[in-house]
């Protein structure tokens, strides 16, 4: 089995220079109803989607949000720009958690600062983190340059026609490792947020 790995590391990492967000300003600022909320995230976060056919978001995955208590409800089946800023949050959160999870993370933030007259607002926390995740892009890359070329020393004595599907396995296996251990650390970090959640798990 052979693959053609040549461009493999270039197409990571200019897949990764192209990582953006939604940024509050592209927002609408006026309520939109369930369709034009689903058509917005579609359009807006097109990029990240493996297959084209691929949905961000459906009305059942909205509905069930606001049912566990995910997402605020609508007014009069009206969505707010800090409604689409939690549905973004969700929208990556639900790769890597439980629903349980995500709702022990975003209840006290939605809690607090949904429609609130705080100094701090949702908006201003949506801006916050994502300016710091943008800034470790350049991190990230230096990261998976160094585990393509960790995993490219594996398997040397393997059979030849093998080689290059072993060797990418093993870049798999390492990136594996690390999104395993990271998530085990979000899990552990809720946990200890929420001491109620580790309960419940344990039941």
């Amino acid at each position: 089995m052979t693959i053609d790995t040549s461009d493999l590391l270039n197409s990571i990492l200019g897949s990764l220079s192209r990582i953006d967000y939604i940024k509050p300003e592209e927002v609408p600022n006026i309520p939109l109803y369930m369709d034009q909320v689903t058509t917005f995230m579609d359009a807006q976060l097109a990029s990240s989607k493996r297959y084209p056919e691929d949905k961000i978001l459906t009305k059942t995955m909205i509905n069930n949000y606001a049912k566990n208590d995910l997402l605020p409800p609508p007014l009069k089946k009206k969505y707010s720009k800090e409604h689409l800023l939690v549905l973004v949050f969700i929208y990556y959160f639900k790769s890597i958690l439980s629903i349980t999870d995500i709702q022990a993370l975003l209840k006290p933030i939605t809690d607090t600062y949904f429609s609130s007259s705080e100094n701090l607002s949702l908006e201003d926390i949506y801006n916050e983190v994502f300016r710091l995740e943008k800034s470790q892009v350049d991190i990230l890359k230096e990261d998976i340059t160094n585990r393509y070329r960790l995993s490219r020393e594996t398997f040397q004595d393997a059979p030849e026609k093998d080689q290059e599907f072993l060797k990418t396995f093993s870049f798999i296996c390492l990136l594996s490792f690390d999104v395993y251990v990271k998530k085990q650390l979000i899990e552990s970090l809720i946990d200890d947020l929420h001491p109620d959640t580790k309960e419940k798990k344990k039941k």
